[in-house]
């Protein structure tokens, strides 16, 4: 079980607080101080979750968090001081999964750590309410129906559904499913909805997971 997480904060002190609290729950964290350092660690050592401070020497927490999400569903909560800043922090344009205030006490951090790895389901196995994703075999499922999705489709999928209730624009899934930034258009997002849907719907007519958000793009979202 991945259970690394990786502390992004320059203020020395807090970062030790909130490693030791995370030990002693039984996570393996890693400190970082300076912003230019998270990207290539992240990609190098995939993470469980990130804890990302937003105000950082080196670079923002802001444009991590965004340069992440270009190649990684990695948990990130961020962490705050500025109350003004969290509109945009949980907006579309960011891709957070949380986010805590300073001050805040370090308990807090490790429940919302526990809950945020919860509603993710992890990167190699995914289950959500009625669905199964295995990542090393491409394998899909829903209500115990079969999916067979291709390589992009259980991509996109699985991107959504590990984030149930958050809208993606049709850039953002985009920048996820083609990691090698070539040009495609949005009917090319749309395409692949599209041919996931029909998918979805022969395996369980009865199962809506895939909404349309209108002017937005896309969300995932299975009614108990």
């Amino acid at each position: 079980m991945n259970n690394q997480i990786l502390i992004v904060e320059d203020e020395a002190r807090l970062a030790s607080l909130m490693a030791d609290y995370l030990r002693q729950a039984n996570f393996d964290p890693h400190i970082l101080t300076d912003g230019l350092d998270a990207v290539p660690w992240v990609r190098e050592n995939h993470p469980a979750l990130v804890l990302l401070d937003l105000m950082l020497p080196g670079r923002d927490g802001m444009e991590i968090c965004k340069e992440v999400r270009t190649f990684s569903d990695v948990p990130i909560i961020m962490v705050t001081a500025r109350i003004e800043e969290i509109d945009r922090l949980l907006g579309l344009e960011l891709g957070a999964d949380d986010y805590v205030c300073k001050p805040f006490s370090p308990r807090e951090v490790v429940a919302r750590v526990k809950a945020v790895l919860r509603r993710s389901g992890g990167h190699s196995t995914l289950h959500a309410t009625g669905l199964v994703l295995e990542e090393a075999s491409l394998h899909a499922s829903l209500n115990g129906h079969k999916l067979d999705l291709t390589a992009v489709e259980f991509k996109l999928l699985q991107h959504l559904a590990a984030h149930p209730g958050r809208v993606f624009s049709r850039e953002q899934l985009m920048d996820r499913i083609y990691s090698d930034q070539r040009i495609v258009s949005d009917r090319t997002i749309d395409s692949h909805i599209k041919k996931l849907r029909k998918k979805i719907e022969t395996a369980n007519p009865e199962c809506e997971v895939i909404r349309s958000v209108y002017g937005v793009g896309y969300k995932f979202e299975i009614e108990e």
